[in-house]
């Protein structure tokens, strides 16, 4: 049979576990009056960022750059297929500043042509002949064709 002592202390064994764990419930450790605080080394898996679309076409190749002026010239892209950024080499008689193109990148949905402190010369979108169209900052029309 079950004694009178052993029921009590039963009873306050099991006071003291629903204590317990109504305490760690709580945003307080223990109910200790000190508010809960988070880590601030913060989550333990960093986020990762969405990668970038990949350009429309390969920009890898020989394109030519013509201005609205009749001024032309070729430039080298270099990149993997696939990459939303590479380098340009620009062969003589670039119109305009272009002669500095070093870099090119994408961003959102442009063609942006830099020059050697990634500075943009000019930001193009890809018009329906497949060719990139912009406006250089000469307030001059540019395009880029095969």
């Amino acid at each position: 049979m079950v004694t009178d002592e052993f029921r009590r202390l039963a009873v306050r064994g099991l006071a003291l576990l629903a204590g317990l764990s109504l305490a760690g419930c709580s945003s307080n450790p223990l109910g200790s009056g000190v508010p809960f605080a988070p880590s601030p080394a913060g989550p333990a898996t960093p986020a990762t960022a969405p990668s970038p679309p990949s350009p429309p076409v390969d920009m890898a190749g020989r394109w030519r750059l013509v201005s609205a002026n009749g001024a032309a010239c070729g430039m080298n892209f270099t990149a993997p297929i696939g990459a939303v950024e590479g380098a340009i080499a620009p062969e003589g008689g670039c119109p305009g500043n272009f002669f500095m193109s070093r870099r090119w990148l994408f961003e959102q949905d442009s063609l942006v042509v830099q020059d050697h402190n990634r500075k943009p010369l000019v930001r193009m979108k890809q018009g329906p002949a497949g060719r990139f169209e912009g406006e250089a900052a000469n307030r001059e029309f540019v395009w880029l064709e095969r």
